[in-house]
């Protein structure tokens, strides 16, 4: 069964594939400290459904295993790019198609399958859709470690890896060649001294103060302090991922396979452009996207930060111009004008 469902998972392009027993986490008493530090910051979905994420063994009746797979979404050796001086940045898993739609249909054509080769068993496919530590369990079933950004890095593939699975009560038996992935961060401390917030600590990250969950999870005003270490992320960053050892370029290739569905050409949007988008503006600029869960008030709000700190670098007449019109527009929701007031009041006197 195991070799069957591993078979299917690479002829589904699936980049890593292994299976970890279902059981309680290992670090109960460290998410709870988590959570009472408020590093979870407005994500209150992660209290409420904490019961379940502490014991993914209550997610299915009778779970046995978990199956879990990677995308690799963007190859090693991608490690910064080339930025226009109005360019808002976002986050290269969010740059090609939604990853969530096209690893989940995999997922149930994968336990579809199975279900018809073994009648009776059962499957739950997830993709950031169910209450389970999903990195926890990629370890333990030998896609890799957890790192001091808390990332998930497979050994050859890196950490530009998207994660899935599917819990089930099939009996498997890993194969032979699965083990656990041995932590190789060493004394290794880049990604903790380039973070512009420094939100990270070793295998720890204060989520309300990384720049991914400010610009995606963070519905509200985001406190002026953190505008500058935004720089020009608009949506999500990738910035420990950049410096990661990790990730840089190596001759060999093996393994390495970015489905066409997350490559893109674009790295980021005008800020212009999305300073003027309406709501059906944005609505076009995300069809296919994992990006159209950001309304539109808060992607100019992203875009209103990333403008204040482009005006720093250089002048631009035109952008500053937008930002004062927003500042003072009636119509726009006061999440943006406020956000626009911030701004201005950070670039007075220059």
């Amino acid at each position: 069964m195991t070799r069957q469902i591993e078979e299917l998972c690479r002829g589904l392009g699936f980049a890593a594939v292994g299976f970890a027993p279902a059981r309680p986490t290992d670090f109960a008493d460290e998410v709870r400290s988590w959570l009472r530090a408020g590093h979870h910051g407005t994500m209150e979905f992660l209290e409420r459904d904490l019961a379940v994420r502490l014991d993914p063994t209550r997610i299915l009746e009778g779970v046995k295993w978990f199956i879990m797979v990677g995308d690799q979404y963007a190859p090693r050796g991608d490690t910064g790019d080339s930025v226009r001086e109005r360019e808002g940045r976002i986050a290269r898993y969010a740059r090609g198609r939604d990853y969530h739609q096209v690893m989940k249909k995999r997922l149930h054509r994968m336990a579809d399958t199975m279900r018809e080769r073994f009648p009776g068993a059962e499957f739950r496919s997830f993709v950031d859709t169910a209450p389970v530590l999903e990195r926890e369990v990629a370890a333990l079933a030998g896609l890799g470690w957890q790192a001091k950004n808390t990332m998930l890095i497979h050994p050859r593939l890196g950490s530009y890896l998207l994660l899935g699975g599917a819990a089930t009560t099939l009996d498997l038996e890993p194969p032979a060649e699965q083990a656990l992935v041995a932590d190789a961060c060493g004394t290794c401390t880049r990604c903790i001294d380039a973070c512009p917030t420094q939100a990270i600590k070793p295998y720890s990250v204060d989520g309300s103060r990384c720049v991914s969950y400010l610009t995606i999870e963070r519905q509200g005003p985001i406190d002026p302090k953190f505008h500058a270490a935004m720089g020009d992320w608009i949506y999500g960053c990738d910035i420990c991922q950049e410096v990661c050892p990790h990730n840089s370029a190596r001759p060999d290739k093996r393994g390495e396979s970015v489905l066409p569905a997350y490559q893109s050409d674009r790295g980021g949007f005008d800020l212009l452009e999305v300073l003027g988008w309406d709501a059906a503006g944005r609505r076009e600029a995300f069809t296919s996207s994992a990006m159209k869960r950001a309304p539109l008030a808060l992607m100019k709000r992203n875009a209103l930060i990333a403008a204040g700190n482009a005006l720093r670098r250089c002048e631009d007449a035109e952008l500053l111009a937008r930002v004062r019109e927003i500042s003072e527009d009636q119509n726009e929701p006061q999440l943006v004008r406020r956000t626009a007031v911030d701004v201005l009041r950070s670039l007075a006197g220059r």
